[in-house]
């Protein structure tokens, strides 16, 4: 077997966790799969099997060399696509990282669109409100809110959200009715932080054209999206936070907007991948069909 073809049965024998299941993937005889994996282990130096009578699993220098070669093998694929005509109707695995209420709130309700231009295209979804190292962890792009700080990375802003201030009429029962900007420092909210570092955020207004940062008080502090929007409809404190995600509860009335005659600046979310992604039809395309969903929902950017 030639490197390429064995980096391929390496990728599948760990997939699979059996050289039996790896070798009939492929259609070639089981001894042929030990022989070239020994081969691979001796140039290399270093066992990357374990195997028992059970199953077969990576050792910790074979979990790295497994982490590498998809990443070399996808991004050969990717370059090898990008110069033929599968580019006009790519394949294979994309793997995607989404904040959670845009994966259901947003991409997810229209993903069988995405499915039906592009069938050839298996998507792998991990969802969460941390930061991913897209490299290390093998993701091809990624949807996020805020401002991205991560200069490595391509960056398509994709739409800027309108927020809204609001709390539950209990709260606004015991506490009042914030009636400015400056009027927020006295009253509680519901903390937001980073899972990966202790930031609170603080309240942003459009003050006479220029952004006007203000911090409440408060008592509890979350890092989940789901959990800042319960809080506040427990009554815990003000939030600001992206009109689409509250605006059935606001119909509802189970949430009051406050300060409407003072706009937030906007929330800006944004897709990123890595820089050598951009060779990657399915990257291409998914990134052209999510920005086309977030113009349909919020509007082009200005």
């Amino acid at each position: 077997m030639d490197k390429l073809d064995t980096l391929h049965l390496f990728i599948r024998i760990i997939e699979q966790g059996s050289f039996t299941r790896a070798a009939n993937a492929l259609d070639i005889p089981r001894a042929t799969a030990t022989l070239a994996i020994k081969e691979l282990e001796a140039r290399l130096g270093a066992p990357l099997l374990e195997r028992t009578t059970r199953q077969v699993r990576p050792t910790l220098d074979g979990q790295a060399f497994y982490d590498r070669c998809k990443r070399i093998l996808g991004d050969l694929e990717d370059a090898e696509s990008a110069l033929s005509t599968s580019a006009t109707n790519p394949r294979g695995l994309l793997r995607l990282d989404l904040h959670g209420s845009h994966a259901s709130q947003i991409i997810l309700p229209h993903i069988q669109d995405f499915h039906r231009r592009y069938p050839q295209i298996k998507l792998a979804i991990s969802c969460g409100d941390r930061l991913v190292d897209l490299v290390s962890e093998g993701i091809d792009c990624v949807v996020r809110a805020g401002n991205p700080r991560d200069s490595s990375l391509v960056i398509k802003r994709l739409a800027l959200m309108p927020e809204v201030v609001c709390a539950s009429p209990s709260y606004l029962e015991r506490h009042g009715i914030p009636t400015s900007p400056e009027a927020i420092t006295e009253h509680q909210a519901v903390g937001f932080f980073a899972s990966n570092h202790d930031i609170r955020y603080p309240f942003s207004f459009l003050v006479d054209g220029q952004v006007q940062d203000y911090e409440p008080g408060g008592w509890i502090s979350v890092n989940d999206a789901e959990l800042y929007r319960t809080c506040a409809l427990n009554g815990c404190g003000l939030i600001q936070v992206s009109r689409f995600r509250v605006e059935e509860y606001l119909a509802s009335g189970q949430l009051v907007e406050v300060l409407a005659d003072w706009p937030s600046p906007g929330l800006p979310v944004s897709v990123l991948y890595p820089y050598h992604r951009q060779l990657s039809p399915r990257v291409k395309v998914f990134v052209e069909w999510v920005s086309g969903l977030y113009v349909e929902r919020f509007g082009p950017l200005g």
